[in-house]
């Protein structure tokens, strides 16, 4: 493989063409969302803040695709633990699905303790004091302070 050829398939460029495709497709979809009569006069709309995003994420890709180093230069980890990332995509997973069943207090809580654990903590008073206390005040925060309401869960609902 010729050096330019290297230079131009580099990780960084390849990840900033996908995220360029994904803030395309988001952006495409973000001109379907419909619009209330009247709204075409209004300073913020449902697709305000959508276009705004996909702006700063094309902005942002292309940046990275016109500033991108080789892989040699950029210091990219040339290894890639595949183990872990399997483990993290069942993990995300199991959280779709816990959210579900077992509510979000529960769910996101052992969702945050397992994933601590694939990343290597083992002493059980960080997995704890790490999950829990930051899942509940989060769940506070939303619940009583912006007064959103969070599904409890199949499980509970049936008592």
């Amino acid at each position: 493989m010729s050096s330019t050829t290297k230079n131009l398939f580099c990780r960084d460029r390849v990840g900033a063409m996908i995220f360029l495709i994904v803030c395309l497709c988001y952006g495409y979809q973000t001109s379907l969302i419909p619009m209330f009569p009247g709204d075409e006069y209004e300073p913020f709309t449902a697709r305000t803040l959508p276009s705004i995003l996909t702006t700063i994420g094309v902005i942002l890709s292309l940046i990275l695709l016109i500033t991108a180093q080789p892989d040699e230069k950029s210091g990219a980890v040339m290894g890639f633990n595949w183990r872990l990332l399997i483990g993290f995509l069942v993990l995300m997973a199991m959280y779709g699905v816990g959210l579900t069943y077992i509510g979000f207090i529960l769910a996101t809580g052992l969702f945050l303790m397992c994933g601590f654990y694939l990343l290597g903590e083992r002493r059980k008073s960080i997995l704890f004091g790490a999950s829990f206390p930051f899942v509940i005040a989060f769940y506070l925060l939303l619940t009583q302070g912006l007064d959103i309401y969070l599904e409890p869960g199949v499980l509970f609902s049936m008592v």
